[in-house]
């Protein structure tokens, strides 16, 4: 007679002894759907990052490193009490001013153009005038992003703009 006790089915009770009927009929445990749902989240963030426009990725990448760049040529024009000037060329960027020779620093990216009105003037007094560089990638010109100062707050990057041509 089958008893209701832990541990017995009562649907293996009623069929003969050693049958090899497995004691679920369908479905997925939770543990199966986790796994299933935590691969779908690791392949849609490798083929998203995977789809991320390079040339924006660079442009992004070089702004961060110019502002960085500029606020230690500001730091150590003020602690050297010199004036650093910066100049843009097709390879890098040419720092002056704070020492005998001209320091080359290159683009990371290496289609990376920057536009000015004029040098960049890093000198030693607190304040500088406001000044702005736009950084364009020679593959696609048509995005841009500027680094920016007022003259009191450090550089900061603008956001990627997509301009028509």
């Amino acid at each position: 007679m089958p008893t209701s006790a832990v541990g017995n089915n009562p649907s293996s009770d009623a069929q003969a002894a050693g049958s090899d009927r497995h004691w679920r009929d369908g479905g997925f445990t939770l543990i199966e759907l986790l796994v299933v749902i935590s691969l779908i989240a690791i392949a849609t963030a490798t083929a998203s990052l995977t789809l991320r426009d390079s040339a924006s990725t660079a442009l992004e990448r070089e702004a961060q490193r110019l502002s960085a760049i500029l606020e230690s040529l500001r730091a150590q024009s003020r602690a050297s009490d010199l004036p650093a000037r910066l100049d843009f060329t097709q390879q890098g960027m040419v720092v002056t001013g704070l020492s005998n020779e001209p320091d080359i620093r290159p683009w990371s990216a290496p289609l990376t153009q920057a536009v000015t009105s004029g040098p960049i003037v890093l000198g030693p007094e607190p304040l500088l005038p406001a000044q702005t560089i736009t950084l364009v990638n020679n593959s696609q010109p048509s995005l841009r992003i500027s680094v920016f100062t007022d003259g009191l707050h450090p550089w900061a990057m603008g956001r990627i703009q997509a301009t028509s041509p």
